[in-house]
């Protein structure tokens, strides 16, 4: 039973780093959702305060998910349609064989979306640059917080049982 809910947590954690970069899934909360699998594995010590204090910080980033893009196109005029062709772009990019899809995707979406909206090509440049960097930055730290949940998770299964496997 207890490889069975580590093996669960593992998954929930790889589901979070890819959460990360993936608008539909909430990277920082299922990661935590592995972490707090674990908690019931015997043996493996997790304690209640613990989970409260990383399931704060992983909804914390999941708010600043939705304020920090938004900050980015607001911030460089940028608008909503800016803000779902930055998305949109993600999705693309995700699923197009060309290299830096992910980068280039929500760019490329962005500046189209902002260029629907306005049709002035140096605003439209510039209010996508604002939702690429705050696209980039939601996603950087995403990305941290699942790699620093993914390593606790590590340490705590190691700790447990001695080694990885």
């Amino acid at each position: 039973m207890e490889l069975i809910i580590i093996t669960a947590g593992l998954l929930l954690m790889v589901l979070g780093l890819v959460g990360s970069f993936l608008p539909v899934l909430p990277g920082p909360l299922t990661s935590w959702a592995g972490l707090f699998v674990l908690s019931y594995a015997n043996g493996i010590a997790i304690s209640k305060a613990f989970l409260i204090v990383t399931f704060i910080v992983a909804l914390l980033i999941f708010i600043l998910d939705y304020i920090i893009p938004a900050a980015g196109t607001k911030r460089f005029g940028g608008s909503k349609s800016g803000m779902i062709g930055t998305t949109l772009g993600l999705i693309i990019g995700l699923l197009s064989p060309i290299p830096f899809g992910v980068i280039i995707g929500p760019f490329v979406g962005a500046l189209i979306g902002e260029l629907m909206h306005k049709n002035d090509v140096s605003r439209a440049t510039k209010a996508a640059f604002g939702s690429f960097l705050g696209f980039i930055t939601s996603t950087f730290l995403k990305f941290i917080v699942a790699v620093v949940y993914l390593g606790l998770f590590i340490v705590k299964v190691v700790n447990h049982t001695g080694s990885w496997v």
